[in-house]
């Protein structure tokens, strides 16, 4: 399998499937002398893991990340950092019966037609599983951003539920189960998710992640474009199905006087951008501004109630997925999300030093 790997200058490759012994990754390129120790991973694991509230897979995994290499006397030594989660809580018995179907809104029969065999237990490689790993080199990416640069993510849309951006909160974020920014629609979001589980369904959602304090000059203008690699780190996040940068989609309904970000003179004798409809990025490279990218994601595909698929054999039968899964995948996706943008804007920093010095 080829692909397994992101970024140039700033590289992570990750290993290992849902139910196997561990999960891991290595991380390329992280220059020496970061300072840099388990914990400062965790606290982003713990952001992403499962079974922290009913509205999210019972899995229970602690998700405590393991350095292995790169690290010595609690700094970087330039060389690949090795890191390692082990897998806990495994119920394989739950997808037994599934071993030779087709589930509808899984990768089941592309990688199998791909590559003549699949790991049935929780989709194998396929599997969100994976993320965590994401999370951990993500966490490396943001040391070596620096606390000059802010990366905040959060859940703006749930099904066909909507945050109030006039009551939009940052600290609201960490106070409830689904790094909402309104805390009126986050309780609003408890009773409409229960109702969703309980009728063993699933919902889609959209998450917007916000960098702040992002240098200009990040990103090439044509095939390394910051904002190409950022649609592309997005996609590559399991679910999900739409990214978009700053107005995005909403562009196409505007006229240029009002999609466009006037500018006039700073204090400093500058650049002052007078809106931020671009996302922060301006042919391919970042303005300087917060980079804001935004993404969808599908209703979880493992979902009870009963549906139509097809075996190896080419025979219709209908499928029940059993096992724990999240009722709405979007909600652990906003840490996810945020490593991704951090990956992507450690390496651009990376590329942009080694160009321009």
């Amino acid at each position: 399998m080829a692909s397994n790997g992101f970024g140039q200058t700033f590289r992570f490759t990750t290993w290992g499937e849902s139910h196997g012994p561990a999960i891991g990754c290595v991380v390329d390129g992280c220059p020496p002398g970061i300072a840099l120790a388990e914990e400062d991973l965790q606290i982003w694991l713990d952001k992403r893991r499962p079974g922290q509230s009913r509205f999210t897979t019972q899995r229970r995994e602690p998700d405590s990340v393991r350095i292995l290499s790169g690290v010595f006397e609690g700094q970087t030594t330039g060389t690949p950092i090795g890191l390692v989660i082990e897998n806990v809580d495994q119920r394989s018995r739950d997808y037994s019966k599934i071993a030779d179907r087709f589930r509808p809104g899984h990768a089941d029969y592309t990688y199998w037609k791909k590559y003549g065999i699949r790991d049935y237990r929780g989709g194998g490689r396929s599997s969100a599983r994976e993320t965590a790993m994401r999370v951990a080199a993500g966490g490396i990416a943001r040391k070596v951003l620096g606390d000059g640069v802010s990366i905040r993510g959060a859940l703006v849309r749930i099904g066909e539920k909507r945050v109030d951006r006039t009551r939009w909160d940052w600290d609201a974020v960490g106070a409830n189960p689904f790094f909402c920014p309104d805390a009126a629609a986050a309780e609003e979001w408890a009773d409409y998710l229960d109702a969703v589980r309980k009728a063993g369904s699933s919902v889609g959602a959209v998450i917007e992640i916000v960098a702040e304090g992002v240098p200009a000059g990040l990103g090439e203008p044509v095939y390394g474009k910051l904002d190409g690699d950022l649609a592309a780190a997005m996609m590559s996040i399991n679910a999900v199905k739409g990214v978009e940068i700053g107005d995005g989609f909403a562009s196409a309904a505007k006229r240029g006087e009002d999609a466009h970000d006037e500018m006039a003179p700073d204090d400093d004798g500058g650049v002052a951008f007078l809106s931020n409809n671009a996302g922060g990025v301006l042919g391919g490279i970042s303005s300087g501004q917060p980079v804001v990218a935004r993404f969808a994601v599908k209703p979880t595909s493992s979902i009870l109630l009963p549906r139509r698929g097809v075996t190896e054999a080419g025979e219709a039968v209908e499928i029940v997925t059993t096992g724990r899964h999240d009722p709405c995948v979007g909600i652990r996706a906003v840490p996810v999300g945020e490593a991704m943008m951090a990956l992507v804007l450690a390496d651009h920093l990376l590329r942009h030093r080694a160009q321009n010095g």
